[in-house]
């Protein structure tokens, strides 16, 4: 049995995306797919795995994490830089097989930044740790005023 597949424009419709978007998250590896001449095409599975959708057929014994970080205090440039480091944590020396899939949320008013974070056990605990780390570090990430070089 052959899996569905979905051009760029379907994917864009379905996720209620702009297409460039869509080839955005395709170059970034945050979606998979596959070049046909010109053109990309995302399996069914694949889709389903961005969005967060269980896969068909699950592993006994295989876990997921979901995990809220709420972090006061925050300016946008500050929120720019941990989401930064936070979606390189995730990207960088991580099993592909098992993805950890996160959203970052700033509250300009608030100045509150929240990072939502699905994954399994091991990867979701390595990137608080790391999250941990660079908050509690003396580095200036979270200092509100930055100078201009």
């Amino acid at each position: 049995m052959t899996e569905e597949m979905y051009s760029v424009e379907q994917v864009a419709d379905r996720l209620g995306l702009h297409v460039r978007t869509v080839r955005g998250y395709i170059r970034s590896g945050r979606l998979r797919a596959v070049r046909i001449g010109k053109q990309y095409r995302v399996a069914a599975s694949d889709l389903d795995a961005l969005t967060g959708r269980p896969p068909v057929a699950t592993v006994a014994g295989q876990a997921e994490v979901s995990s809220i970080v709420q972090i006061d205090g925050v300016d946008r440039a500050a929120a720019d830089r941990l989401g930064t480091l936070v979606l390189a944590g995730v990207n960088t020396g991580h099993d592909p097989a098992r993805p950890i899939r996160v959203q970052t949320v700033h509250d300009d008013d608030r100045r509150r930044l929240k990072i939502i974070i699905l994954g399994d056990p091991a990867g979701t605990a390595e990137l608080l740790h790391l999250l941990d780390a660079v908050l509690n570090a003396d580095n200036g990430l979270l200092d509100r005023e930055v100078n201009d070089a």
